[in-house]
């Protein structure tokens, strides 16, 4: 379940309908989005085989949700703009149709790249589309293609634990676990996490940033290990550093794995192994 609405698109016609050739809507999770955007087509550049545009100061990938999509070639383009720290990229969207308040309930998890499943938005089925598959598209290091659905099975009813004080990353990662059948509680840092432990509530399995202000992941886990209430609950670290020095602290520390940032297939197969298996799978 995506929580705050979205913002839904008319893709172009490669997402037609299978009779008609009419275009589809697809919709994208509101709380990923920094900014809804016209951009003129003549301030259209490419670099290296790459679109950008210049925009606030900095060089913009842009990227197609189709590729057979052909862009506008004339007056304005209207775009998604994702942000996240220094980076930005823009989504190429035919039309922004509207904003949509209610929740987005995915019925349908699909396993078609750069598409989560399929929600019901407006009286019509709509594609929720997999932000982080075209985040990759712009930069390769930023995120991991997802194939979160052959996972979901297994996933049910188990109830997780995200730490981490990107509130993008939660809103990007929160729909994967969803959708792969996963209770999810997100929290913004590790002093949020231990009051809910205080407060009597558990979790199957924790899923930590390593990297965070204030108290980080590895002092976080230590923390965990020291109280018996969840003493004993797995617990995954997700850091964009993974040297074997990292990897060998992370163990000390308490944590039951540790997976690349975002290497969500990964993270997926290591979560569904620990709760088939125990803590010391």
């Amino acid at each position: 379940m995506l929580d705050g609405g979205g913002v839904t698109t008319n893709a172009g016609t490669a997402w037609g309908h299978a009779s008609g050739g009419l275009a589809s809507g697809c919709a994208v999770p509101l709380a990923l989005i920094a900014r809804l955007e016209e951009i003129e087509v003549d301030t259209i550049e490419v670099a290296d085989g790459q679109s950008v545009v210049q925009y606030r100061g900095s060089l913009m990938p842009l990227v197609k949700l189709e590729t057979e999509y052909e862009a506008k070639t004339t007056g304005r383009q209207p775009i998604l703009v994702f942000a996240d720290h220094n980076r930005t990229m823009g989504l190429i969207v035919d039309e922004i149709v509207d904003i949509v308040e209610p929740r987005l309930i995915i019925e349908l998890a699909s396993d078609r790249d750069g598409i989560i499943g399929t929600a019901v938005i407006a009286s019509k089925a709509t594609e929720v589309i997999d932000a982080a598959h075209y985040l990759k598209k712009a930069f390769t290091n930023w995120f991991e293609e997802d194939h979160s659905a052959a996972y979901g099975a297994e996933a049910r009813r188990h109830r997780v634990l995200l730490v981490d004080d990107s509130s993008f990353f939660r809103n990007l990662l929160t729909p994967v676990l969803a959708t792969a059948g996963y209770e999810v509680t997100t929290v913004e840092n590790p002093g949020v996490a231990l009051e809910l432990r205080e407060s009597g509530v558990d979790f199957d399995i924790i899923v930590s940033d390593i990297e965070m202000p204030g108290m980080d992941g590895f002092s976080f886990a230590e923390e965990v290990r020291k109280d018996e209430r969840w003493g004993q609950t797995p617990m995954v670290a997700l850091s964009s550093h993974t040297a074997p020095a990292d990897l060998a602290r992370g163990r000390d520390v308490g944590f039951t794995d540790y997976v690349a940032k975002l290497d969500r297939d990964i993270l997926l197969q290591s979560m569904s192994q620990m709760l088939s298996h125990g803590a010391n799978a």
